[in-house]
């Protein structure tokens, strides 16, 4: 066993030294002619963590929009969907008390989860078609609340139940179900996102088509802190209408403040130039974590002309420098009628990551490093918030790995993103005007190369992804290997470096 361990070290010393020894002593052994390739961005739509289009499956009403889709049918020809919107009331999920039926949210979240696609869950408490919202056995437990009508308020003859929100019995069995879904959903990487959906009518956050209730700010903060109770891992979302609470601006600087992400509903429910209101809140939020941008039901907007050509939605992905852009309506006819626009704000949502240039050692020793370099633009709005490092990956004829080069030292979370000068849904239609250029950042180093690493010619590949090398990261590029490493050249392995 002693004689083992002695001749592991040895091993491991002889490509310590052969790893680490002074540049200037390889030199001579060690060719100093570089490659470089140019890459450019091939205009493809791109599916990554933290980014892309929203289908809402579950809309409030659960015949909205999914119900068209047939079970297998998961809209693999949308471009950029990456998320699925589950968007239902209390209700349906605990139906009696301390009965759940998850496989409400379950069965249609597995046909994209088995795609690679994520969820995001809303679960609200008041609704403008259903009675019960909130379960009826909670009412008949003594919780507050009123009838409503819609463009009424309260009235005693009002068809449909709102909760008083602060009402304790209320928010004791709301904190049970909460504990409940948490212990499902809390860090689980299937979920995307998950609103603070309790407060106001559809889970937006205003009860100006409910009750006209007009809670304080603190009634809200309320609600955000019960899900920060239970929910400490998954990102939880704060709805931009918070705002239209007594003093409301506090509850969004208490969201901001407890790393809460911002989403908007919705948009282009009137004409411009009333089409959005809150680019400027989502100033403080876009930097830090994904903002979520939610338009008006397609149809309705359409026809009371707020939709116009659809441009103003791209205006205000770019303005709200916004990860997530929802598709709320019949997703295909929704994608019949606007692929020129989804392809259009497909090339700025989130993040869009193109290496211009990539250069390395056109020659390398075994022993001595691999000097590499990687030029990296960031051309959407938004930062890559996952975060990744740049690897080269070698590979044989056979296209075997033999070996990994990560740039650890080079995170791409830090990429700046393309500034959008604000100006508002009355500008012209053409917002990429306003839209600032993308600013490069070059990241060099020096790879150590494996010992088991024999000479030779190997294919070079690029990703972005673990520290490990792993990629996670799908680029705009050409001659993808099928796992996001991209093919940008070879490289020569020659023998050991002489003294």
């Amino acid at each position: 066993m002693g004689g083992k361990i002695v001749f592991g070290v040895a091993v491991w010393l002889y490509g310590a030294i052969w790893c680490f020894q002074p540049i200037q002593g390889r030199e001579a052994a060690e060719s100093r002619s570089e490659t470089v390739v140019s890459l450019q961005d091939n205009g493809l739509p791109l599916t990554n963590p933290d980014m892309g289009w929203v289908l809402h499956y579950y809309d409030n009403v659960p015949a909205n929009y999914g119900s068209r889709l047939e079970p297998s049918d998961t809209m693999d020809d949308f471009p950029s969907l990456s998320v699925v919107y589950l968007r239902i009331p209390w209700s349906y999920l605990e139906p009696q008390e301390g009965q759940f039926c998850w496989s409400v949210l379950d069965t249609p979240a597995q046909r994209w989860i088995s795609k690679g696609k994520r969820i995001a869950l809303r679960i609200s408490c008041s609704e403008s078609w259903t009675r019960f919202a909130t379960p009826e056995w909670v009412q008949q437990a003594g919780a507050k609340g009123y009838n409503f009508k819609v463009g009424t308020g309260v009235t005693d003859d009002g068809p449909y139940w709102e909760p008083d929100y602060n009402d304790p019995v209320f928010l004791e069995k709301l904190d049970r179900f909460l504990a409940a879904m948490a212990a499902r959903y809390d860090g689980n990487p299937e979920v995307a996102f998950i609103d603070v959906g309790s407060f106001g009518v559809w889970g937006e956050g205003h009860t100006f088509a409910s009750t006209r209730i007009r809670y304080p700010a603190e009634t809200v903060i309320r609600h955000i802190e019960l899900y920060r109770k239970h929910f400490k891992k998954t990102l939880l979302v704060a709805n931009d209408d918070f705002v239209m609470t007594e003093n409301g601006e506090q509850a969004i600087a208490h969201a901001l403040a407890a790393g809460l992400t911002l989403r908007d509903d919705s948009i282009l429910v009137q004409a411009r130039p009333k089409s959005y209101f809150h680019a400027e809140m989502a100033q403080p939020f876009w930097p830090k974590w994904p903002v979520i941008l939610e338009c008006e039901h397609y149809g309705p907007s359409r026809g009371r002309g707020a939709w116009e050509d659809g441009t103003l939605y791209l205006r205000a992905v770019l303005e709200y420098h916004a990860s997530y852009a929802s598709i709320h309506w019949w997703p295909r006819e929704f994608l019949e009628a606007n692929r020129d626009l989804i392809a259009r704000i497909n090339r700025y949502l989130g993040y869009r990551l193109i290496p211009t240039e990539v250069r390395w050692s056109s020659q390398v020793a075994l022993g001595t490093p691999l000097h590499w370099s990687v030029t990296i633009e960031n051309r959407g709005v938004a930062p890559c918030y996952p975060g990744g490092y740049p690897a080269l990956t070698l590979k044989d004829e056979h296209h075997g790995i033999v070996a990994i080069l990560v740039n650890a030292n080079a995170n791409v979370r830090a990429l700046p993103v393309r500034q959008m000068t604000l100006r508002g849904p009355s500008a012209s239609n053409n917002p990429e005007e306003d839209l600032g250029p993308p600013v490069p950042t070059t990241w060099s180093t020096e790879s150590c190369l494996p010992f088991q690493l024999k000479p030779g010619r190997y294919q070079v590949y690029l990703s972005l992804g673990t520290i490990t090398g792993t990629p996670t990261i799908a680029m705009p590029l050409g001659n993808d290997d099928g796992q996001r490493r991209y093919r940008v050249g070879e490289v020569e392995i020659i023998g050991p470096a002489q003294e």
